[in-house]
């Protein structure tokens, strides 16, 4: 065969290799796939429906952990060993039954989350994607591209967090911070990933609660609430093609965004935690909608532990009642079993708590 002819082949294979079928936007409050608004016609109990992103909060499906000392924390039971690939490839095989029951997103991070469902200080595994310098890690990418992989087969949305407090610290400093953010959104779009919106670190204000409670926060300044829109302006402005990808950022549970953030977000990103009144839930989207800075944009919870899925009304219902998506946030409770919880490492990724039922048996209902 003639040398041209195999190059020519070689090439067209590496481009059919990046062929993707998912794509996510935005116009103006409602998500799009596929040029299609998601959730089509849909209503429940007379709320609409049309263009929200159902979600779970599924951090740990790249994780592990590089420090030898705290590793055997993680072991699964029956093995008596940890094993980052099983994890994130049970994670995978259990993506088709989450997508029947109606999730249309997960969200991921590139230094995952507490593996206890929340933590104090210190924070003494390592989990993360970036080295010291920014660079990324080819393994814990690899692992992110099996899930991101399978989430565009399946008409899913991956909300890629990049850091996480109490991990920040293990990138030397902010040059290394800002490398780790050129990094990680050139890979994402270079690998043709059109599923996938970013969200530059977790709870952004973390730091504000940090005197106040036993709780990791941000090291470097870059990351915390006054600066972080200079890293959100940064991932919007890297391009591969003109095609860039959507961008905001989270603050803690109940917390507002800053008008910083709102200014230069494509998509608003809210948490739930500690609001234990749906109608507070509804409160937070209405006074968001209310700020100046408000672009008119989809508002998103992606994190919220509260449930009472059973009740005419909780946190999930409330914020579909102000056309918000919800995002489900669950981990392994005291005395509770390894079935239970979707944050805490080993993690079962089915769906056999009565909690996860719970969850996707509403979801279920409301989309069907």
């Amino acid at each position: 065969m003639n040398q041209f002819v195999l190059l020519f082949l070689l090439l067209s294979l590496g481009v059919q290799a990046q062929t993707r079928k998912t794509t996510v936007s935005v116009r103006g409050e409602d998500f799009y796939i596929n040029d299609q608004i998601t959730l089509k016609g849909k209503t429940y109990n007379g709320m609409r429906l049309e263009g929200l992103l159902p979600n779970s909060r599924m951090v740990q499906g790249t994780f592990d952990d590089s420090n030898r000392a705290t590793r055997t924390n993680w072991n699964y039971a029956d093995t008596g060993v940890w094993d980052a690939d099983r994890n994130t490839n049970e994670f995978v095989a259990a993506m088709p039954v989450w997508r029947e029951h109606g999730l249309l997103a997960v969200t991921l991070n590139l230094q995952g989350g507490s593996p206890y469902g929340y933590s104090g200080n210190p924070q003494t595994w390592v989990n993360s994607a970036f080295r010291a310098d920014g660079s990324l890690d080819k393994k814990y990418m690899n692992r992110l591209a099996k899930i991101l992989n399978r989430a565009d087969e399946l008409g899913m949305v991956v909300i890629l967090g990049y850091f996480y407090f109490g991990q920040d610290q293990h990138l030397t400093d902010e040059k290394a911070v800002i490398a780790g953010v050129r990094k990680a959104t050139k890979w994402v779009l270079t690998k043709g990933y059109r599923n996938v919106i970013l969200e530059i670190n977790n709870e952004c204000d973390i730091n504000r609660l940090s005197k106040k409670v036993t709780v990791n926060g941000y090291n470097h300044a870059i990351l915390d609430a006054p600066r972080v829109h200079e890293l959100i302006n940064l991932a919007k402005s890297i391009r591969q093609k003109r095609r860039g990808l959507l961008v905001s950022t989270s603050f803690v549970g109940g917390s507002i965004p800053t008008d910083n953030v709102l200014a230069v977000s494509d998509f608003v990103l809210l948490h739930g935690n500690s609001v234990k009144e749906p109608e507070k839930i509804a409160d937070m989207v209405k006074t968001v909608r209310a700020k100046a800075t408000y672009k008119g944009s989809p508002l998103v919870f992606n994190e919220d532990d509260h449930f009472d899925f059973d009740q005419p009304m909780n946190n999930f219902v409330a914020a579909t009642g102000q056309h918000a998506s919800w995002g489900y946030f669950d981990y392994r409770m005291k005395n509770e079993s390894f079935v239970d919880g979707y944050q805490s490492v080993p993690v079962d990724w089915g769906i056999e708590s009565a909690r996860k039922r719970g969850f996707f048996e509403l979801l279920k209902k409301m989309v069907q």
